[in-house]
């Protein structure tokens, strides 16, 4: 007998109905992949502004422009210290030693350019030589930890856990436990470097925002940027494919060092003197701002512009607490290092 046709529609239907509701279902979780990636590059800058609603709702003086102003100037310190330490942890490295770093390059700046005033006289060619000091011993003291990083073979942990003792035993030292005070006449010729303004805005935050923009072009639009990037998500995979390691490594590092130095010679007009408490507990801050900007702290990814952010976010932090004595100042350090912890959590396994 003739067999009847048999109708293949429904089972065309039914083989092609799997594939294309699976393509439904990948789609989707690649949205919201997409949609949880902004969010979290946002997340500083969320962060920033409900925490400047809730200052303002505190105390109304914090929205004032004289308070904004105020926060931006003390943030540049860290802010700057933050650009150098971002490049740092992308490429899979720490420093511990920014603070003590900092506080012996103010104490050898204070101690050149009063030898230099003495012969001198107090002019701007002893301010102009005090900077370049910073400069050039930031830039130092960068290079070593990256030849002893590199070259030694060391754990970048236990390189900068060793300098940052070295570095104030040193301060403390040259200061006979007490401090080192710039020379009065000298204190006053090199002040306008803090306390001057271009337009309104204090120099120290121009400086911040200068070195933030050219940190943002070299990570971002250079390839000495991208092999940081590579370098942190995977070094072997990096020497593959013939990134010189070990020379971008010690250059990362010499560049903290100078974003340290920078930051130094804008510290130093402030208090005009260096004492083994100068720069307690900056490289909590530092860590702190480029990990709450978004920065993975097992390398490869970060953001110049996030650090910033966080930076700010931790100085709005402070700054709040002053103003309405939430909790006791004294508990700042406690306040960062809870975020630190959170942030962690929250990062945990991401890379």
């Amino acid at each position: 007998m003739p067999q009847e046709p048999v109708d293949t529609s429904v089972g065309r239907a039914a083989d092609h109905a799997p594939a294309h509701a699976g393509g439904t279902s990948s789609s989707a979780p690649t949205r919201a992949t997409a949609l949880w990636g902004k969010l979290h590059g946002l997340g500083p800058v969320l962060g920033l502004v409900l925490l400047c609603v809730a200052g303002t709702l505190l105390n109304p003086d914090f929205a004032t422009l004289d308070n904004t102003l105020n926060v931006l100037q003390r943030t540049a310190f860290i802010g700057i210290i933050a650009v150098g330490m971002c490049f740092v942890i992308i490429s899979g490295g720490i420093d511990l030693s920014v603070g003590s770093m900092a506080a012996l390059i103010a104490g050898c700046v204070i101690m050149v350019m009063n030898a230099a005033g003495a012969s001198m006289g107090a002019g701007p060619a002893v301010v102009a030589l005090g900077m370049l000091v910073a400069l050039l011993l930031g830039a130092l003291f960068g290079l070593a930890h990256g030849l002893l990083i590199t070259k030694g073979r060391i754990e970048p942990f236990i390189v900068t856990l060793g300098t940052l003792g070295i570095f104030r035993a040193y301060l403390t030292y040259f200061a006979d436990g007490g401090a080192l005070t710039l020379d009065n006449a000298l204190a006053d010729l090199y002040s306008p470097v803090y306390y001057g303004s271009l337009l309104g805005v204090p120099f120290p935050v121009w400086v911040l925002a200068a070195v933030a923009v050219a940190g943002g072009f070299i990570l971002n639009r250079t390839a000495y940027g991208r092999y940081v990037q590579a370098i942190g998500s995977n070094e072997q995979v990096a020497r593959y494919a013939a990134v010189d390691v070990d020379r971008v490594k010690i250059t990362t590092y010499m560049l903290l060092g100078l974003c340290v130095g920078i930051a130094t010679l804008l510290y130093v007009p402030r208090l005009g003197s260096a004492s083994p408490t100068t720069g307690l507990l900056w490289e909590l801050e530092a860590i702190a701002s480029v990990i709450v900007g978004g920065t993975a702290l097992k390398g490869g990814a970060g953001s110049i512009s996030g650090t910033v952010v966080g930076a700010i976010l931790l100085s709005v932090i402070s700054n709040i607490l002053n103003l309405t004595s939430i909790i006791s100042v004294y508990l700042n350090a406690a306040v960062q290092g809870f975020v630190i912890i959170i942030v962690a959590f929250l990062q945990r396994g991401r890379r």
